[in-house]
């Protein structure tokens, strides 16, 4: 029997666009109380705005994952409204232009470790002690925590930072029966593109849709299921 997901609380950070907003689509339509965050709050009052336009409901609340205290005040706010949490799907993520190492201004490649892998941990360490026995964390890596990319230091830094670390927390939650998977999508249809690859061929990526739907299939298993990964989407070099 698989996990009935209406009435758990979800919370997907980075929700407001792309991957993250697909997944909080497809968590509202289960029947999720589901919250996203983000720093924008216009744009997450324009996502709040396209779910309810599709019959869903879900809350907003602005945090920048990558500011400590934000993220401690937003998991703090939301134990305080619904007393713990089931879902967390750490989405947020930052990437940069393309630029070889020797032109990477430092402050960027900080900015994109900040948000990708020390936002990751951040949001982890605020969420672990509010979920209990049959939680899961998703983490989103990207192929790129696996895959290198000239121009791409500080994302792959990233992405390859926050895989070693996702393992460890697993580890570690084990005995918590806290599942944590790593979400390990390829190449897939999002704006993301239009920072590095403006030309890249839309039409051979993998929707948001599916990658969605793969996600919460992996929710839905058994506790005692074995997931560690979710890899979904075309190799870059296959575009």
């Amino acid at each position: 029997m698989g996990i009935e997901l209406a009435g758990k609380t979800a919370v997907v950070t980075g929700g407001s666009r792309g991957i993250g907003l697909g997944i909080a689509r497809e968590l509202a339509a289960a029947g999720c109380r589901v919250v996203i965050c983000g720093r924008d709050p216009q744009a997450l009052e324009a996502a709040i705005g396209q779910l309810k336009s599709a019959g869903l409901s879900a809350s907003a609340k602005r945090c920048d994952v990558a500011d400590e205290n934000q993220v401690h005040e937003f998991f703090h706010a939301l134990r305080d409204r619904v007393g713990g949490l089931d879902f967390l799907i750490n989405n947020a993520g930052a990437a940069h232009a393309l630029a070889n190492v020797e032109r990477m201004a430092p402050e960027e490649f900080r900015r994109v470790l900040d948000v990708n892998l020390t936002g990751t941990f951040l949001c982890c360490r605020a969420a672990i002690p509010i979920m209990g026995s049959g939680g899961v964390i998703v983490n989103n890596l990207s192929v790129a925590a696996h895959q290198s990319f000239p121009g791409m230091s500080a994302y792959n830094a990233a992405k390859a930072g926050t895989a070693a670390f996702t393992k460890t927390l697993r580890e570690e939650l084990r005995e918590k029966e806290i599942r944590v998977l790593a979400l390990v999508p390829g190449a897939v249809d999002t704006d993301i593109w239009q920072q590095f690859w403006p030309e890249a061929p839309r039409e051979k990526m993998v929707s948001v849709q599916d990658i969605a739907q793969a996600v919460l299939l992996a929710l839905s298993m058994p506790p005692n299921t074995s997931i560690d990964e979710i890899r979904m989407g075309p190799a870059i070099g296959t575009l």
